[in-house]
């Protein structure tokens, strides 16, 4: 039986984190979120964007979810604590695109932005997704399980009861799950990989990340 998750917290409160606290709380999660700023001065800010969820600093969401959702700007992942993530399964929803971000030399390499995250957070289950998905249509392109419209989302992580919990995360808010495998997969989620940006359902999909071998 597939372990469901209940709460889920997002740190950041930009366009990503709060298009996926809007789409988690809609489902029916328990969600919180944190930002490098005080709790207090979020507060305001998600009871207008986000109605239902709470603001908490960023220790307490981590500890209190059974899956973290990183809505950062890539650059800021090395100030993230690796001892706050052991044993937490943590997806990885940020993107390396150096216009925004500046040159990263880390990520200018053949290995996915992902694998030198999971390097850093050494003691997380980290799972790639979300990011090869515009934010406005993790809002508008959510449909029930069964439409034929529905859009499929991708993910990636090393760790199987990891994947499985996100993908019924992602089912959930709306979104036909695809497992990659392992999390050099998610290679093909990137920037000018085979799925960044396509509206695909799930046969689709797994086509281009099988033919680009990007998939297990």
């Amino acid at each position: 039986m597939r372990e469901v998750a209940t709460t889920i917290g997002i740190l950041g409160a930009g366009r990503v984190g709060t298009a996926l606290a809007r789409r988690a709380v809609a489902a029916g999660y328990d969600v919180q979120v944190a930002t490098a700023k005080p709790a207090a001065e979020i507060a305001l800010l998600l009871e207008i964007m986000v109605p239902g969820a709470r603001a908490d600093e960023a220790e307490a969401v981590i500890a209190a979810s059974d899956i973290v959702i990183l809505a950062l700007p890539l650059s800021k992942y090395r100030a993230l604590r690796p001892e706050l993530f052991t044993g937490k399964v943590v997806v990885d929803a940020m993107n390396y695109w150096a216009p925004t971000d500046g040159v990263i030399p880390v990520f200018e390499g053949a290995r996915s932005s992902s694998e030198v995250v999971q390097d850093h957070l050494t003691g997380a289950q980290l799972v790639r997704s979300f990011n090869h998905m515009g934010y406005h249509e993790i809002d508008e392109a959510a449909r029930p399980a069964g439409d034929p419209h529905r859009r499929a989302l991708a993910l990636a992580g090393d760790d199987a009861q990891a994947r499985d919990l996100v993908a019924g995360f992602i089912d959930r808010i709306g979104f036909d799950p695809v497992d990659a495998g392992p999390l050099a997969a998610s290679r093909g989620f990137a920037t000018g990989g085979p799925i960044f940006g396509a509206s695909l359902g799930r046969s689709e999909m797994q086509k281009r990340l099988q033919e680009a071998e990007f998939a297990a």
